[in-house]
């Protein structure tokens, strides 16, 4: 069990769920019989609080859990595709209905597929929410070697595209066009950080996720994050709704751009 935020709206939901209930049913019987034929009593205020939140509680928990979930960008891990300070929305239904807090998967619908940006809990954190691009999917053999990626021994079609400028912490570095299956995305390679290399078999359940900045990414290549467990996945990042980093927010352009 994660105790995250949407952990504390469960709670907040179910606490004012049961007052509100229990002073329907119960108390509220009570205080107008002893009215009587008098004026009806006033309603604590407890129970005024738990009546006019809960609806708007119950509407925000439904829509983070079952429908999109807002995420802020942390680092430069997905640049060029995802920039330090961008908001973004994140689909939690394309990959199956699942319980809050458990995460369990409760209607199954699509899967992950390649080449999506995905956001999932870390392995060994579940508090900690990543996003990365999925490159291998499960009974992949992944190879990365020198800045380039083979799956099942087939190397993922890149091409070079100019120069991508300095930004926060990544240096000068080049654009790669890079297309995993159907899908075409940008990359970066920074030409003075060494390769680092990978070369393993994605057990079943299990998925292989990149950052796009290839060479400022902490991702399954490293021990710390590995291969991620199927039941650690959020949700399928689908579009930028803000853009916000001193001392340059906002950064106008950005705002609904869609995520590939």
């Amino acid at each position: 069990m994660v105790f995250d935020f949407s952990f504390w709206l469960v709670v907040a939901t179910l606490v004012s769920g049961v007052i509100w209930a229990a002073d329907a049913w119960y108390f509220r019987p009570r205080r107008v019989a002893r009215a009587g034929t008098g004026a009806l009593p006033d309603e604590p205020v407890v129970v005024e609080y738990a009546r006019s939140f809960f609806p708007i509680i119950l509407v925000v928990l439904l829509i983070r859990s079952f429908l999109f979930e807002p995420f802020r960008i942390p680092s430069d891990s997905m640049m060029p595709t995802l920039l330090d300070g961008d908001f973004i929305f994140v689909n939690k239904y394309t990959y199956g209905l699942r319980l809050p807090v458990v995460n369990r998967e409760i209607v199954a619908m699509g899967k992950p597929q390649r080449g999506d940006v995905v956001v999932f809990r870390l392995p060994s954190d579940p508090s900690t929410n990543y996003i990365k691009r999925l490159v291998g999917l499960p009974g992949d053999h992944v190879v990365v070697r020198d800045k380039r990626v083979w799956v099942n021994g087939e190397e993922m079609p890149v091409r070079l595209d100019g120069m991508f400028e300095p930004f926060n912490s990544t240096p000068l570095a080049q654009i790669g066009i890079e297309k995993l299956g159907p899908v075409e995305h940008r990359v970066l390679y920074i030409a003075e950080r060494p390769s680092y290399d990978f070369d393993d078999v994605v057990p079943a359940g299990h998925y292989f996720f990149m950052g796009d900045n290839r060479d400022n990414s902490r991702d399954s290549r490293f021990p710390e994050v590995g291969f991620v467990p199927a039941e650690n996945v959020v949700g399928k990042a689908v579009r930028i709704w803000l853009n916000w980093r001193l001392p340059n927010a906002p950064i106008w352009n950005r705002i609904g751009d869609a995520i590939h």
